[in-house]
């Protein structure tokens, strides 16, 4: 499978590129049309830039693109994400910054949007990865509820019951996520998902696992990933395009590139990563079909699949 590489230069005191999922909708079977999701990370990114362009920082930026696109039932995070094989929305998400600082979460049951929940475990404890929060740690930090009842979606229960009627596992795709650097050169990552359709309970991949599908570090890069969760666990590949850059002085394509072909390329895997360095340079790496990504050249927003 054939890696390609797409390098979009700094053009404004900040940047910002977001990604809706590796595999897109060519592969995961939605009776949906390209145009739904064009516009939603449209909608996504114009969130995050609203508050990149107004001076706000790298980590509010990409936490509401984010949002944005959990609160979009099209996309595999937040409301409309897949089903755990018991039917229930499990969902993963963990944000960074640059300062070496991160939060994250798993088997999220109860926060409307997960990446705020994430951003408040980086915030409020002592710990990084919190797994199965309780919803009273929820009402106690102040974020927005949700019963699973708004998680879940028909299409999505339709997708689980025919997986499970053919004996399948669900696909490997499918998680959003944002890069960013704001006006002071900070910068910041965030990513979130639902996972895998009918994965075994428990099941844990790498977006809330900081390092495998989020890194963060200012003067450097930040990263962002999607895909087949157990090669970028295996291949700790957020950080290990943070690491070909700070250790080997590799460029940003070249970093993204490398760790693309050599990680997922050696265990035959599908994904992608969107990352951003410190001078404002973004990179979408892709070794999968589609790629759903965004980001701004000139005065247009750029979507793709």
């Amino acid at each position: 499978m054939t890696v390609r590489v797409t390098d979009i230069a700094a053009a404004r005191p900040w940047s910002l590129v977001i990604h809706g999922g590796a595999g897109g909708p060519q592969t995961d079977g939605a009776a949906r049309t390209l145009r739904a999701y064009h516009e939603g990370l449209r909608a996504a990114y114009e969130a995050g830039e609203a508050i990149l362009a107004d001076g706000g920082s790298a980590l509010d930026g990409v936490c509401a693109a984010v949002r944005a696109l959990e609160d979009d039932p099209v996309f595999n995070a937040g409301r409309g994400a897949v089903l755990a094989a018991d039917g229930r929305a499990e969902l993963d998400a963990s944000v960074m910054t640059g300062d070496g600082r991160a939060g994250a979460v798993t088997v999220s049951r109860w926060a409307r949007n997960p990446v705020d929940l994430a951003r408040a475990v980086r915030a409020n404890s002592a710990h990084v990865l919190l797994a199965d929060p309780p919803r009273e740690l929820v009402t106690e930090w102040g974020i927005a509820e949700a019963d699973q009842d708004w998680f879940v979606t028909d299409f999505r229960v339709d997708q689980l019951r025919t997986l499970q009627a053919q004996g399948a596992p669900g696909p490997r795709h499918g998680t959003v996520g944002a890069v960013a650097r704001d006006v002071g050169g900070a910068l910041a990552a965030a990513t979130s998902t639902g996972g895998m359709s009918n994965k075994a309970n428990g099941r844990v991949g790498d977006t809330p696992v900081v390092g495998a599908g989020t890194y963060a570090r200012d003067g450097v890069v930040a990263v962002s990933t999607t895909g087949e969760g157990e090669a970028f666990l295996e291949g700790v590949v957020a950080h290990d395009v943070y690491a070909r850059m700070a250790y080997g002085g590799v460029s940003l394509p070249a970093a993204g590139e490398q760790a693309i072909s050599t990680e997922l390329g050696s265990r035959n895997a599908m994904g992608a990563l969107i990352a951003v360095g410190a001078e404002g340079r973004m990179i979408v790496v892709t070794r999968s079909e589609t790629m759903l990504a965004a980001w701004r050249d000139g005065d247009e927003i750029m979507t793709r699949t």
